[in-house]
């Protein structure tokens, strides 16, 4: 049964063994054609694949992000091209610039790539970009530098920066600063391998000057990978900032193990604390997400500096997938697994290089032709808008995005835009392709700082109780009342007092931080106690100190709590003279007095004398009873009766006129008899300087250098006065003839001697008395703010009056004429008087020959009839005419009685008989 099974069995194996044999030979026939196909196929392609060299850090966390990104590009490239197949060839430069250009050299030699990418710093890209110039072989960096992109251009030909120009974000970091009221920084920066200064902090450095801002001090640290325990060499770099106050630090330019180790020992050291702010660059922010929670505390409070970029496309959404799903499988190591704005960079790069590739309309690829296409590609990008300008530079308008670190993470604050500064919101771009936002004036959001402090930090070394600040007080001092420095038996405990002093304490008392003190007596000049505080033997000084130009270039001065200028003081002289009661009025005053009282009295003459006997007689008598009346009149004392209304009228002017005056004039006459008169016995300067006169001064003060310097003094007639108490010895001995004082010191000086000397006007304005600090306090911002607050609620001038008081009133210095009357001030009355005067005449001057015909008729009318002939008429005007005189000489006219007609015939010469006329009858 065996064999029959297995005879039956026979046939079948055969039929199995012949089909398997056919299958066999299907398959290898197929495998064959495939394989052949494939063959045809890479050589019909083998010349279209393009060879693309990156050079970077592939142990960072910068260089891991690059690589993998670049990986999915080419990958995606190939899968979708028909035309151009991409090999990756990626350098270690292990961030060094000779190893990236001997990586570049190898990758030209070697691999014959036609497009080099990468460089994360501006000397690996150089000196990269040298060799591809060389060779003429595209390099496209991902360093920004400060180096004009036309300068770049012309050096670098084949050179293309996938990076916009650090000085936009040089100037957001300056408003940041700005916006705060910070004066001076640090700038922080990791110096390259081969040495050389950074662009970047000359950008920052030009930024900030523009907005009232400066570097104080430039932190250069050595490369990382040139030392050997870099906490031995950051602790020795940064104890060089303790003696420096500023406390913002920029950090421009570090590797991300040497940002890890400077954080670290700066908090370790105090450098991260209450009162200190830290700024980072887009480079340092772009660490943020591979340091783990230690370090990231360690940063805690301080501000950065992203580029803002879309993350609501699906383009990127799908290169957001693929890169955490790669870089998790080839970096497990990694906390995080998203990408940064390198890794978007890197993306974009190969989509440049593919994008000009598919603009070749030649097999043969030409570098100049690669560079071309590749510099008029426009498109949207990961990162932005990728477009290049002629300095092969991205040309676009970069939105700056402001992170906060705070906890273990960071948080996003507002965003800054080129064109218009601080923006709560980033909106699409406008008509001219920039971006627009809600504008604000500086960082609205809540910021939280170093040390959780909860107000802006003063970006300042403040003092401590172990380290108070020192201030210099003026140890000698002119005019006690402003500094007083008393030394006791003890010489460790001196008593400081003064006005100064009393308000400087005032002042504490209204900042918003307690400011622990140590004064020092300083007995040199105020200039040299100037400079103390600008060299930083002093952090601030205390005393009557002036603002001036030359002072405030060094130092920073606090807003002025009083006034400043330079005056002369001189002996009094008692104004005593015979002919005071001249005084009230000036000459030109008396002369249009008299011309007025002389046109008055004529006119009540003129007005007079036609109807009012007492005013007829010889010319002599008349113009004695005229101007008798008249200037009677001043004194309301005459007796003359008027008779005429036209007299009265002029009359009752000229009264108010003389009421006006004399009541004036007593006032004036008064006040010069009352009040004390002083004079300056010197009111020229210019005549001391010319007569060389010896003047006096406080020699530790600047007034001296002035005197001598501006206004021409001679040195050896210029005497240093160093007591307040010692001038009036120097004025009775005649050493000096006048005082030079700065007018705080006037005041107490005329107070203390009564009316003794008298000032001038002041020869000079300077910028008042203030305190004074290191250029760049802020708490000189501070004090200022505390003195406005005295000055507006009366704390200032209770101070003033209870150190400046004096029972003896200072007279203030007036002109000699000041009490005089001018003029211009009763000019209209003036007028008045003489215009009514002048009205009053031409009215009698009209109505004289109407009045003359009345009485004519009259005459005719009372006359016999037999009279009334031709020699009648005669007659009658002599005998008015003598009886008129006759009236004068007798007395008092008697109109009733009749004239006797023979006497007034004789005295016609004519011969008549004596008549007796009876009147009408």
């Amino acid at each position: 049964m065996i064999t029959s099974a297995f005879e039956v069995q026979q046939p079948f194996s055969s039929i199995t063994s012949v089909r398997s044999s056919k299958l066999r030979l299907f398959f290898l026939i197929l495998i064959s054609f495939f394989s052949f196909l494939s063959f045809v196929a890479e050589a019909r392609n083998d010349g279209r694949v393009i060879h693309i060299g990156a050079i970077m850090d592939v142990d960072s966390r910068i260089g891991k992000e690059e690589k993998t990104a670049l990986e999915i590009a080419v990958r995606s490239f190939n899968v979708n091209s028909n035309n151009h197949n991409l090999s990756l060839y990626i350098q270690d430069s292990r961030r060094n610039p000779f190893v990236s250009a001997t990586a570049a050299e190898k990758l030209i030699k070697e691999k014959d790539v036609k497009v080099i990418i990468g460089m994360e710093t501006w000397e690996e890209a150089a000196l990269v970009a040298d060799i591809g110039s060389k060779a003429r072989i595209p390099v496209l960096s991902f360093a920004s530098s400060a180096t004009p992109p036309k300068l770049a251009a012309i050096r670098w030909p084949y050179l293309v920066r996938m990076a916009t120009n650090d000085s936009d974000q040089m100037k957001c970091i300056a408003a940041i600063i700005s916006s705060y009221g910070w004066r001076k920084v640090i700038a922080v920066y990791e110096d390259g391998v081969y040495g050389g200064d950074y662009g970047k902090a000359a950008e920052l450095s030009e930024a900030l000057q523009k907005l009232g801002s400066e570097i104080e001090h430039r932190l250069i640290l050595p490369p990382f990978s040139s030392i050997s325990n870099p906490k031995e060499v950051l602790e020795e770099e940064l104890e060089k900032l303790q003696s420096i106050q500023s406390r913002v630090f920029v950090v421009l330019q570090a590797s991300s193990p040497m940002t890890v180790h400077l954080f670290e020992e700066a908090k370790t050291m105090g450098f991260v604390g209450r009162d200190s702010v830290w700024i980072i660059t887009d480079t340092i922010s772009s660490y943020l997400d591979s340091f783990n929670s230690s370090v990231i505390s360690s940063m805690e409070g301080s501000l950065g500096i992203k580029t803002s970029y879309s993350e609501a496309s699906s383009s990127y959404r799908s290169f957001y997938d693929s890169f955490r799903r790669l870089f998790r499988r080839e970096h497990p190591e990694e906390d995080n697994f998203e990408p940064g704005i390198q890794a978007l960079k890197a993306y974009d790069s190969i989509r440049i290089i593919t994008q000009a590739l598919e603009r070749m309309t030649s097999p043969d690829i030409s570098a100049e032709m690669l560079l071309k296409n590749m510099l008029s590609i426009n498109f949207n990008g990961l990162s932005g808008e990728i477009r290049f300008r002629n300095g092969r530079v991205l040309s676009q308008d970069p939105a700056l995005r402001i992170i906060n670190v705070v906890g273990k993470k960071y948080k996003e604050l507002d965003f800054w835009l080129p064109r218009i500064g601080f923006s709560r919101s980033l909106e699409k771009r406008n008509e001219s392709d920039h971006f627009v936002g809600n504008t604000s004036i500086d960082l609205s959001g809540r910021v939280t700082w170093p040390a959780e402090l909860e107000r802006v930090p003063k970006g300042w070394a403040m003092p401590t109780d172990g380290k108070p600040i020192n201030i210099a007080v003026p140890g000698r001092t002119t005019f006690e009342k402003f500094v007083k420095v008393e030394v006791g038996e003890n010489p460790s405990k001196i008593k400081y007092d003064g006005f100064c002093i009393e308000l400087f304490r005032e002042v504490l008392l209204h900042l918003d931080y307690d400011l622990p003190y140590v004064f020092h007596p300083f007995n040199g000049s105020y200039n040299d106690l100037v400079h103390s505080v600008y060299n930083k033997t002093y952090d601030a000084a205390v005393g009557d100190i002036t603002i001036l130009e030359e002072r405030a270039k060094k130092v920073e001065f606090t807003l002025p709590y009083t006034e400043s200028g330079l005056s002369m003081i001189v002996p009094v002289k008692s104004e005593e003279s015979v002919w005071i009661f001249l005084k009230p009025f000036p000459t030109e005053m008396w002369l249009v007095t008299g011309a007025i009282l002389i046109y008055t009295m004529s006119m009540v003459w003129f007005l007079e004398r036609q109807s009012n006997p007492e005013f007829e007689g010889p010319w002599k008598t008349q113009i004695g009873t005229a101007l008798w009346f008249t200037f009677s009149s001043i004194f309301f004392a005459h007796r003359e009766k008027i008779y005429s209304n036209l007299t009265k009228v002029v009359v009752v002017v000229w009264l108010f006129v003389v009421m006006i005056l004399t009541s004036s004039y007593t006032a004036s006459l008064s006040s010069m008899l009352t009040v004390q008169r002083m004079e300056p016995n010197v009111t020229d300067i210019f005549w001391l300087k010319n007569e060389k006169r010896m003047i006096g001064c406080d020699g530790d003060s600047f007034v001296k250098s002035y005197l001598k310097d501006v206004i021409g003094f001679e040195e050896k007639n210029i005497m240093n006065v160093d007591s307040e108490y010692k001038y009036e010895g120097e004025f009775k001995s005649n050493n000096i003839t006048a005082a030079f004082l700065e007018l705080p010191y006037q005041k107490v000086f005329l107070r203390h001697y009564c009316n003794q000397y008298i000032p001038t006007k002041p020869i000079s304005k300077f910028g008042g008395l203030a305190f004074v600090f290191q250029k760049g306090s802020p708490i000189a911002a501070d004090f200022s703010r505390a003195i406005l607050k005295l000055f507006e609620d009366g704390t200032l001038k209770s101070l003033e009056d209870k150190w400046f008081d004096h029972p003896c009133a200072v007279n203030n210095v007036t002109e000699i004429n000041s009490d005089r009357l001018s003029l211009r001030s009763f000019w209209g009355l003036y007028l008045i008087s003489g215009g009514t005067s002048t009205i009053c005449f031409l009215l009698s001057i009209i109505l004289s020959p109407r009045k003359y015909n009345h009485r004519g008729e009259e005459t005719q009318h009372h006359s016999p009839l037999r009279y009334r002939t031709a020699r009648d008429m005669a007659v009658v005007p002599s005998k008015h005419l003598y009886h008129r005189e006759v009236s004068v000489r007798g007395g008092a006219s008697n109109f009733n009685q009749a004239p006797d007609n023979t006497e007034w015939s004789s005295r016609l010469g004519i011969r008549e008989p004596t008549r007796q006329w009876h009147g009408n009858s």
